[in-house]
């Protein structure tokens, strides 16, 4: 029997990715990013399908399916009545969009083929239809109910549906202009942060803030029903037919006008932020009683951008509505690639579907590039790069005395991670015990907000010590509160930033003003490198977990390649690089003007 390969891309919107399955298997998935640099590339994933082919080992040509996530007709006709229904409002908008689907987009197929070189038929699935299949297939449930949830595909912006074996039932949709995702994007935009990036930014600015306005935006922005549906009230919106998400109505509402970008935030706008978040958790919860009703089974699995608010997903796992939970690690449309292969291969072709109920099929996510000794002392010999080669044992031993010195520690092993999330491959790494290391990681290493809060990256066999949940959370899309015992008072009069100055918890760097932190679990099996390097911190210090957050500056992807890593640490303030098997510290080159010279001689592998 011949072996079965699939190619699934996503492309010309937002986070264009690629993903290869070989006999239903994933081989390999990338977002197009990671090569390009330019962070949320919606250009055609070249380079990173030429990743997938090469990771198996094929050529176009060994292809049986091609499969693109989306129907470009479909969502077209969204866009063409959309502005038809508001002209002659949208004009502007409708000359900047509509030379782009003329031109481009309504040929994907064309194009698909053209670059590719693949003169077999291109297949489509809808946007929603892989976003369940990504969620789904990958899940260690052999039935399960399915909610998606975005800004808008085709048509849908919400769905229900479920899973049983190998086949997808869409039940329930609700459609454009009705969104979650557009009403939280709208309160991103709101809120002085960029639109399909900064929604986790707004998530984060929520705990600091009360949620005053919760009542305002039920009463005037959103209309929750009791089965689960919702409707906005299109006035107070704009990204129908205009170029910004909201109208000067919205701002008339509350009385403010939108944050600007890179102006901290006052006290209002975290208000603001808690108020949606608030909003939204309350609409989602209704859509997961609704999932339960209509399918009356045990399972949910979760995909679509909206699956990455972990706070939410976290109030879906303890309200116990559903007896297990599982979510797309890559959940935003970057995923839909990886479920649009795997849709083709179980819905369209009918394979068997064989499930592990001990464990997902995603492989911890770590689906992208991995790097030898060999190509990494390369690229540093090249670049005259000061190291030291280290076998593993001595390589853990050196970075937990390193992190445990208050070191800042670059960390890149293995496979590069699929999905926003670092997960321990593509890491910067510090001390959570450390008071002052939030705020300079944030400030100093990442050049970003403050009160952005770090994710610590905990042994799976202790979370339950220290945190109050015994539910595993590989791929960091829960939230978790600090045990009681861990905890450390303080004065709960302070409000806004200032509470970052006061120390929360034994774990300051990586508990939030809620004593809530964003977890990721490790465990021996998924990631055995990563794991002895945390159970050895916990040995020194008796704290099993590390801050973890991803390996990359404001503004730019997670990096990818040595020279990516290389780049990135010459150009922040990171003071030791561990890269394979080699060690290489800041302050052992030899000269700053080096530094300089080697920053800007570094180019793309």
């Amino acid at each position: 029997m011949n072996d079965s390969y699939i190619l699934g891309i996503s492309a010309f919107y937002h986070d264009s990715s690629a993903s290869l399955l070989k006999n239903g298997i994933i081989v390999a998935a990338c977002q197009e990013e990671r090569f390009s640099r330019i962070k949320g590339d919606s250009n055609f994933p070249g380079q990173s399908i030429d990743y997938c082919l090469s990771e198996a080992g094929i050529t176009i040509d060994r292809l049986d399916h091609v499969v693109f996530y989306d129907k470009p007709i479909l969502k077209f006709d969204r866009i063409l009545s959309s502005y038809i229904h508001t002209a002659p409002i949208g004009i502007r908008s409708w000359l900047k969009a509509i030379p782009l689907w003329l031109k481009d987009k309504l040929w994907t197929e064309d194009t698909i083929k053209k670059t590719l070189k693949y003169n077999k038929n291109v297949l489509f699935t809808e946007h929603h239809q892989a976003h369940a299949a990504s969620a789904f297939y990958p899940s260690p449930f052999k039935e399960a109910a399915i909610i998606t949830i975005d800004g808008a595909g085709e048509w849908a912006t919400t769905t229900i549906g479920k899973g049983i074996d190998n086949t997808i039932e869409i039940i329930e949709e609700i459609g454009f202009p009705h969104s979650l995702g557009l009403l939280y994007s709208a309160f991103t935009y709101y809120c002085g942060f960029k639109v399909n990036s900064g929604e986790y930014k707004l998530m984060g600015l929520a705990p600091y803030g009360e949620p005053k306005y919760s009542d305002i935006i039920l009463e005037n922005l959103i209309t929750l029903n009791e089965d689960g549906s919702y409707i906005l009230h299109e006035k107070y919106f704009n990204y129908i037919s205009g170029l910004t998400m909201i109208s000067k109505k919205f701002e008339n509402l509350f009385g403010m006008k939108p944050n600007k970008p890179d102006i901290k935030p006052t006290q209002f706008y975290m208000d603001i932020a808690a108020s949606i978040q608030q909003v939204f958790t309350t609409a989602v919860l209704n859509i997961v009683r609704r999932a339960k009703t209509v399918t009356g089974l045990d399972n949910l699995v979760i995909a679509g951008g909206s699956a990455l608010n972990c706070v939410t997903n976290s109030v879906i796992l303890n309200s116990k509505i559903f007896s297990s939970l599982f979510i797309q690690p890559a959940a935003g449309d970057a995923g839909c690639s990886l479920g649009a292969a795997l849709f083709v291969h179980y819905n369209y072709c009918g394979n068997t579907r064989i499930v592990d109920k001990k464990t997902d099929s995603q492989h911890g996510s770590y689906l992208g590039p991995a790097y030898t000794d060999y190509q990494i002392k390369s690229i540093l010999d090249e670049h005259n790069i000061v190291y030291t080669f280290a076998d593993e044992e001595k390589l853990i031993d050196f970075t937990v005395d390193a992190l445990i010195n208050q070191k800042v520690i670059g960390w890149f092993q293995g496979r590069m991670e699929f999905g926003p999330r670092a997960l321990g491959n593509r890491s910067i790494l510090g001390d959570p015990r450390s008071e002052t290391m939030q705020k300079d990681m944030n400030v100093k290493i990442k050049f970003r907000e403050s009160f952005r809060p770090f994710a610590p990256s905990v042994l799976e066999e202790k979370v339950s010590e220290w945190f109050e949940t015994d539910s595993p959370s590989p791929y960091m899309l829960l939230t978790a509160q600090v045990k009681e015992n861990k905890r450390i008072p303080f004065d709960h009069s302070i409000k806004g930033l200032g509470i970052l100055d006061y120390r929360r918890s034994e774990i300051p760097a990586v508990t939030h003003v809620d004593y809530s932190a964003r977890i990721q679990t490790v465990n021996n099996k998924t990631n055995p490198v990563y794991h002895t390097l945390i159970n050895r911190f916990y040995e020194k210090t008796g704290v099993p977990m590390l801050i973890n957050t991803s390996f990359n500056v404001r503004g730019e992807p997670i990096v990818c390649s040595p020279t990516d890593a290389l780049r990135c640490f010459f150009g922040s303030n990171i003071d030791v690089l561990i890269i394979g098997s080699f060690i290489i510290a800041r302050d052992k080159q030899i000269k700053k003007m080096d530094i300089k010279k080697w920053k800007k001689s570094l180019t793309r592998d």
